[in-house]
């Protein structure tokens, strides 16, 4: 049998192209880039692993220096108490300390003051009596009272407290020492003398010492003299009246200077005790000079 072979393609002038396979080999360069590409798909992973590990490394070193901060902390915080605790146990001695130093300085020695008003006693006064009286300071603490109870104005929000502030212990006011001094002059300008000198006094408070009566009255005494003791005169008793005299009051008040500023006349007026004591209390800083 016959077999046709038919090429359509050469019938119509067309020529099919070759297969044409290269031999030649490939050149050095061109696979550079798939190396590189290749590399830093690999060191990627490498890296983000490396930089786990370190960061995992620095977060547990962290975590044990917060430990080793917070046990410090815990045990700064029992000093810090311990220390509040010293502070207020201070304060509170301070405070002690300072009451009974006030009592020394609030000492007015009567030997002293009796002393002062002696030597301030004109020829022609005399004292038949002495009184003193203790009166409560009500009308004094009523503005203090309401000092305390009135509203304090809002603290900034900034501003920050104080540690350790002591707190300001409530004070009571101290009562008046009243003195009424009472007795006999030969006249009024004596007594008028006599009240300018204890208004002179650094005992009394000068606004305060003031007459609060003087009035001229007969004077119960009297002079009897036996006539016996008289030439050419008869036996027997003759009785004589005493002029008349201004019988006085005079009140006023001690005065609330401390006695460390009086140390001059203290010592002048014989109350060497209390000086030594006030001396010694200021050479320690318990008392200020």
């Amino acid at each position: 049998m016959y077999s046709l072979d038919i090429n359509f393609l050469k019938d119509r002038g067309i020529q099919p192209d070759p297969v044409t396979r290269s031999s030649k080999p490939t050149p050095r360069g061109a696979m550079t880039p798939l190396y590189i590409g290749v590399a830093v798909g690999l060191l990627l992973p490498a890296l983000v692993g490396g930089l786990w590990f370190v960061l995992q490394q620095q977060i547990a070193q962290k975590e044990s220096e917060k430990a080793k901060l917070d046990a410090e902390l815990a045990q700064l915080q029992i000093e810090e108490k311990k220390v509040a605790q010293l502070n207020e146990q201070i304060a509170k001695v301070n405070e002690e300390t300072t009451s009974l130093a006030s009592v020394f300085d609030q000492i007015k020695p009567w030997s002293a003051m009796l002393e002062d008003i002696r030597e301030r006693i004109p020829p022609g006064v005399q004292i038949s009596s002495l009184q003193q009286t203790q009166v409560a300071a009500t009308q004094a603490a009523a503005p203090a009272a309401k000092a305390a109870t009135a509203p304090k104005p809002a603290a900034s929000p900034n501003a920050k407290a104080a540690p350790n502030a002591p707190k300001a212990a409530p004070t009571a006011p101290r009562p008046t020492m009243k003195l009424e001094i009472s007795g006999r002059a030969r006249s009024f300008d004596d007594v008028n003398y006599f009240l300018l000198t204890l208004q002179r006094s650094p005992f009394l408070k000068r606004e305060e010492t003031q007459i609060v009566k003087a009035e001229l009255v007969k004077d119960p005494g009297k002079v009897e003299v036996n006539r016996r003791n008289l030439q050419n005169q008869p036996s027997g008793t003759v009785t004589y009246e005493l002029p008349k005299s201004v019988q006085y009051t005079i009140q006023t008040n001690l005065t609330d200077v401390p006695a460390s500023d009086l140390l001059r006349e203290l010592d002048r007026k014989g109350a060497v005790g209390l000086v030594t004591r006030i001396k010694t209390l200021q050479e320690k800083g318990v008392i200020q000079q």
